[in-house]
């Protein structure tokens, strides 16, 4: 007792503070959000410093800088880049199932009104989203007078025969199209969901992947960009002052783990985007029911490698775009081995 009222006059001043942030911050209120916007702001003091540091110790690159200030703006613009891309990618939308669906509903509303074709494609009311229907399934009519329109759109995805309760999410209580995935720590379904990101602080899908895969290239050349600087640096002034040295090399050591890891992970979103998969479907795959009796070496959702690349890279965010399951027939032309005929008439791209 005597030391909680040794602490309560420290204690009152600092929950009257914090009562006061909070009113003018409500973010900070919610343990996740805050523990979230710490990462960011530690990811952004991290930055700093590696680039402060440099600066402060290498005067030839001062001098550099003189002489030479667009080798410098470039770099400095780069850095800008990274950071931008960063609070750009942690702050989209991964695609979330619930908004797909309020956006088929509204197109269906729309469709009612208007009395148009189901063949067109319909905006939702503000005109900000649109719902395609890829593969051999886009031509039939998502709506139905005795299911919702979510819901015939959604099942006719699946196989005939499928049962609407085998695909609905039991946290959400919606109904996931195929490739879709219920992230634990968003509490919410993700659309064509590859992983949550902890450092980002945000599920990657759908919405995000390619932006997310800009900031690891970004990311990657920076580290690579900095890292030379440090080396150049080191070969120039190893023996003027040993504490600065030390400064360095340490920096230089984390440095290159990093860029090890943003190497890799690099090679393998690449390695995703150019047969069309997600880190979970690779991961998970035998677990995934829709794609447990599909061989190894075939990839079920890969249009081709060009194909894929341009919709992975161009495709509008304001679409949300759901991939039926292939067919029988679909999956067997896919996993013949492929041929110098083949590749002649690009099958493989």
């Amino acid at each position: 007792m005597t030391i909680l009222g040794m602490c309560r006059p420290f204690r009152d001043p600092w929950d009257r503070v914090s009562e006061r942030c909070f009113r003018c911050f409500p973010c900070l209120s919610d343990p996740a959000r805050r523990s979230s916007l710490g990462l960011k702001v530690a990811l952004v003091i991290l930055h700093l410093i590696y680039v402060g540091v440099l600066f402060l110790f290498d005067s030839d690159l001062i001098e550099k800088t003189k002489k030479e200030p667009w080798y410098t703006a470039i770099y400095l613009l780069l850095f800008v880049a990274t950071v931008a891309q960063y609070f750009f990618t942690s702050g989209s939308s991964p695609g979330y199932v619930l908004d797909a669906m309020r956006a088929a509903n509204e197109t269906d509303a729309i469709f009612r009104k208007t009395s148009t074709t189901s063949k067109q494609p319909a905006s939702s009311k503000n005109g900000s989203y649109v719902i395609t229907v890829e593969g051999s399934q886009s031509g039939k009519n998502p709506l139905g007078s005795n299911a919702t329109s979510w819901t015939k759109l959604v099942m006719d995805m699946y196989p005939p025969g499928s049962s609407v309760r085998s695909w609905t999410c039991t946290n959400c209580n919606v109904l996931q199209p195929p490739r879709a995935k219920h992230c634990h720590d968003c509490d919410k379904c993700v659309l064509q969901f590859d992983h949550h990101c902890v450092w980002l602080g945000t599920c990657i899908g759908q919405g995000n992947h390619c932006r997310f895969w800009w900031y690891i290239c970004e990311e990657t050349a920076l580290c690579l960009w900095t890292g030379i600087l440090y080396i150049s640096y080191l070969k120039a002034n190893i023996s003027r002052a040993w504490w600065m040295d030390a400064i360095m090399i340490v920096l230089l050591v984390t440095l290159s783990i990093s860029l090890i890891f943003l190497l890799l992970l690099l090679l393998f979103h690449s390695y995703l985007v150019a047969t069309n998969q997600t880190t979970y479907e690779l991961v998970r795959r035998r677990r995934i029911p829709y794609l447990r009796g599909i061989p190894e070496r075939v990839y079920p959702f890969s249009k081709g490698v060009c194909t894929n690349l341009y919709e992975f890279c161009f495709a509008r965010s304001s679409i949300y775009r759901m991939e039926p399951l292939p067919s029988a027939q679909e999956l067997e032309i896919k996993s013949r081995p492929y041929t110098c005929l083949d590749v002649l008439t690009c099958r493989c791209c």
